[in-house]
């Protein structure tokens, strides 16, 4: 049994094979790994070789003691929530050192997903990381703190970020800001706004990554 330093929801392969891609997904605040292994499941037959592992956010969540949080909330000072962000990301980037070992991938056979607060690490743990994952895709979320980020580009995978245009947890303006950052940081993202969509990931949203991670994994 393959052991990892956070709980995981995990997807073998659809060809019982072994892996040769892993997808690692993040799920939001107050989420969990098997929330966002939904969309492993409609994934997966179009990756059969993949390994889908949705983990848990290392802490249980402050608002919603069922799920689990990457970091607390509960505080809108930027360098806090900053400084908790770095304890999430080095428990992320140990899990993703234990993806690699364990499956005996190389980084170019890892692509990122986030939803929400799980979209924000996989962004900051995206680029920071020393040896380039292949692709990251951004559901409905932000670049946590600009500065800090800039000062520690390694990587410059190939990014998808997508929002919906009424998303009132996190506005849509972070999409268009972090387009703009990242083109600052010499990294052309792909993005999508969704009409009449809230703070969730669309039927759309779900075939457009899809699409992305067969053009950039396969």
């Amino acid at each position: 049994m393959t052991s990892y330093t956070l709980d995981v929801t995990s997807i073998s392969p659809l060809s019982k094979n072994k892996p040769r891609q892993a997808i690692v997904l993040c799920h939001g605040y107050g989420g969990d790994g098997k929330d966002i292994s939904a969309l492993a499941i409609n994934w997966q037959r179009f990756l059969p070789d993949a390994i889908f592992l949705c983990p848990n956010a290392p802490e249980v969540c402050a608002d919603n003691p069922q799920g689990y949080q990457w970091f607390d909330l509960t505080t809108e000072k930027e360098e806090i929530i900053l400084e908790k962000s770095l304890v999430a990301e080095e428990k992320l980037n140990t899990f993703l050192d234990q993806v690699f070992n364990n499956m005996q991938l190389e980084p170019n056979n890892l692509a990122l997903v986030g939803f929400s607060q799980g979209c924000m690490m996989s962004i900051q743990v995206g680029l920071k990381r020393k040896k380039q994952i292949n692709c990251l895709i951004g559901y409905s979320g932000k670049v946590i703190n600009q500065k800090h980020l800039s000062n520690n580009v390694n990587s410059k995978p190939t990014i998808f970020l997508m929002h919906g245009e009424n998303d009132t947890i996190v506005s849509p303006t972070h999409l268009l800001e972090a387009k703009e950052y990242l083109r600052k940081c010499g990294i052309n993202a792909k993005t999508k706004m969704f009409k009449n969509c809230e703070h969730r990931i669309p039927v759309e949203g779900s075939s457009l990554g899809l699409a992305f991670l067969k053009k950039n994994l396969l």
